[in-house]
C-alpha cells in the first residue's frame, strides 16, 4: 500500500483512513482537497468523501503538492515514514542521512557523492520514492522540528530556528509562514501547550506505531545499562547526555495506552531537543512499522510462534553508537553480566562525573579520543580486547568508521572485521544496534544458532544458518530478536550481548 509514492492504493488508503488505526499513523497522509490541510491517519476531524482526498508518501511531498499541515492531528509528531521506506537503499539511507540533518550544512551533491551516485539520480530516486526532492525533505524536517520545539519547550524564536537546522531566523519565518501559514509567534500562542513538569523539565511526546513491546525493551536494554552512564527503574530509562557544553539527565518512559513515549529534558538541554528527540527515536526503534515486519516473518516457519506470541518486537538501537560498540567489544566471549561489570569500570576510570540527583547517572562516557591512548589495565581486560578497544577507538575518531547509513551493510560489516580484534559477530550486531541496519543478523551467536537448531537440525553450522536467513531479509536483525526471544523461553537464560 505504500511502498512507494506512486504505489499509494487510494482504496486501501481510504480505509485506512476512516479506521483511524494507529498502526496506520505516518505510513500516508491525506490531502483534503476542499480545505487545502492535509493530515495523519488518525486525525480526530470528520473524514472528508472520497474523491476530495489525495495520498501521499509522506508530509514533504504534501506540503509540495500545495497542502498544509492539519493543526488539530499535527502531521510534525507523527511517527514519519520508516527510514528504510521504499524499495531502494539508496532512498533508505538519504532518508537516514537528512534524518540526521545532512542537508542541514551541505548540498544535494553533497549527500549524493556520500552514497555514491549523481544528484540528479538522487533527485530522480526521491521524487520515484517520495514523491518530494531531497532538499523539500529536508526543509520539513526542519520546519516540523522547529514545530515540536515550539509546541513542546519554551525556547526563543531565535533558538528554535537555530536549533531546528536553519541558518538564520529570517528563512525560517519565510519557511514556517509558507508551511503553516502563520508566524511561528502566532503558531505558539495559539496552540498554547508548552509542558513543563514541577521540576522545569520539559516534556517531549513522541509517537510510535503500535504494537510495541515497551517491557521487552526495557528487559533487554536492564542488565545492559552501562553503570554510571544509564539508570533503568520501574521501566524508565534514564541517562546522562552530553551536548557540546551542556550536560543533564534526560528520563524516557512510555505510555502503552496513547502510543507515545515522554521524553524528560532539563531547561539546560532543551534547545537540543530535536537532538535528543532523535538519540530517543534510534534507542527506541520508534520509527518502525512493527505490522509490515511481523507480517513478513510471520510467514516463516520457524518464527511465526514468536512472532505471534510477542508483537511489536523492536530492535533495542543506541543513543550513541560509540557507547554502544564499545559496550558490544566488551561482551566479546564474556557473559552480559560481566561486559556489564567492566564497562562500569571504564566510565569510573576514563569518564567525567557531574553532579547528578540520579547516583546511577552521574558520569558522562569517555571519549573516542580518551579511549584510543586509554591503558586499561588492571579492569579485568585480556590484551587482545585491549587492542581491540584502542583500534576501534581510533577508528572512530578518525572518521574511518561511520554511523549515519552512507554504508551499505557489506561495507560497514568488512571495515569493521578490518580492525585488530574484531569478527562478524561483533560487526553484525554493532551494525544491528549502533548503526541501525535492518539487516544485519549476529549468525555466529550461540543462542541463535542453539534455538535455530532445535527447530531444523539441518542448521547446526553458522554457514547454515546464514543461508537460512536470508528468507527473512530485509528484516534480519528482527528476526534475531524473535529468535532471542524463543531462546530465553526455552532455556531460561539468553547470553546475547
Amino acid at each position: 500500500m505504500y511502498a512507494t509514492c506512486m504505489e499509494l492504493d487510494p482504496h486501501a488508503c481510504y480505509r485506512a483512513l476512516l479506521s483511524r488505526d494507529p498502526r496506520f499513523d505516518g505510513r500516508f497522509f491525506a490531502g483534503v482537497r476542499t480545505t487545502g490541510i492535509y493530515c495523519r491517519s488518525i486525525c480526530p476531524a470528520p473524514k472528508p468523501k472520497k474523491h476530495n482526498v489525495r495520498f501521499f508518501a509522506c508530509a514533504a511531498a504534501a506540503e509540495e503538492a500545495g497542502f498544509r499541515p492539519c493543526f488539530r492531528c499535527r502531521p510534525e509528531a507523527s511517527p514519519g515514514p520508516p527510514a528504510w521506506m521504499g524499495t531502494s537503499t539508496t532512498v533508505s539511507r538519504g532518508l537516514r542521512l537528512i534524518g540526521e540533518g545532512y542537508l542541514d550544512a551541505r548540498g544535494v551533491e553533497d549527500l549524493a557523492k556520500q552514497l555514491g551516485i549523481t544528484d540528479r539520480h538522487l533527485r530522480r530516486l526521491f521524487i520515484e520514492h517520495l514523491g518530494a526532492s531531497p532538499l523539500a525533505i529536508a526543509q520539513a524536517r526542519r520546519v516540523h522540528a522547529a514545530k515540536l520545539l515550539l509546541d513542546n519547550t519554551p525556547l526563543s524564536v531565535t533558538d528554535v530556528a537555530l536549533s531546528s537546522g536553519f541558518s538564520s531566523v529570517r528563512r525560517f519565518n519565510d519557511a514556517f509562514r509558507k508551511t503553516y501559514q502563520r508566524s511561528p509567534t502566532a503558531a505558539r500562542r495559539t496552540l498554547s501547550c508548552v509542558s513543563e513538569t514541577a521540576q522545569g523539565d520539559v516534556a517531549l511526546r513522541l509517537s510510535y506505531r503500535p504494537p510495541y513491546d515497551w517491557r521487552a525493551i526495557i528487559d533487554f536494554l536492564i542488565p545492559r545499562a552501562i553503570p554510571g552512564v544509564e539508570q533503568i527503574t520501574d521501566e524508565v530509562y534514564t541517562r546522562v547526555v552530553a551536548i557540546e557544553r551542556e550536560v543533564g539527565v534526560v528520563a524516557v518512559s512510555c505510555s502503552v495506552d496513547s502510543h507515545h513515549v515522554t521524553v524528560l529534558i532539563p531547561t539546560n538541554l532543551s534547545k537540543h531537543a530535536s537532538r535528543i528527540a532523535a538519540c530517543v527515536r534510534r534507542l527506541f526503534d520508534l520509527q518502525a512499522d512493527p505490522s509490515e515486519i511481523d507480517n513478513a516473518l510471520a510467514n516463516d516457519g520457524m518464527l511465526r510462534v514468536a512472532v505471534r506470541r510477542y508483537p511489536g518486537q523492536r530492535v533495542p538501537g543506541a543513543w550513541d553508537p560509540f557507547e554502544t560498540s564499545i559496550r558490544a567489544i566488551l561482551g566479546q566471549q564474556v557473559s552480559v553480566k560481566g561486559a556489564t561489570t567492566i564497562a562500569g569500570r571504564i566510565v569510573q576510570r576514563y569518564g567525567r562525573r557531574i553532579d547528578s540527583p540520579f547516583a546511577g547517572a552521574d558520569h558522562v562516557f569517555p571519549t573516542p579520543a580518551r579511549l584510543s591512548h586509554a591503558r586499561f589495565n588492571n579492569i579485568g581486560l585480556p590484551g587482545g580486547r585491549i587492542r581491540a578497544l584502542r583500534s576501534f577507538a581510533r577508528a572512530y575518531d578518525s572518521g574511518l568508521l561511520t554511523f549515519d547509513g552512507s554504508q551499505a551493510l557489506q561495507n560497514f560489516i568488512a571495515t569493521m572485521t578490518s580492525l585488530e580484534g574484531i569478527g562478524p559477530w561483533t560487526a553484525h550486531y554493532v551494525a544491528m544496534r549502533a548503526a541501525g541496519e535492518p539487516d544485519a543478523f549476529p549468525a555466529a551467536d550461540l543462542a541463535l544458532r542453539r534455538v535455530a537448531q532445535a527447530a531444523d537440525p539441518a542448521l547446526r553450522t553458522e554457514r547454515r544458518l546464514v543461508e537460512r536467513s536470508a528468507a527473512w531479509s530485509p528484516w534480519r536483525a528482527y528476526a534475531a530478536m524473535y529468535l532471542w526471544r524463543l531462546y530465553t523461553d526455552n532455556a531460561g537464560k539468553g547470553e546475547k550481548t
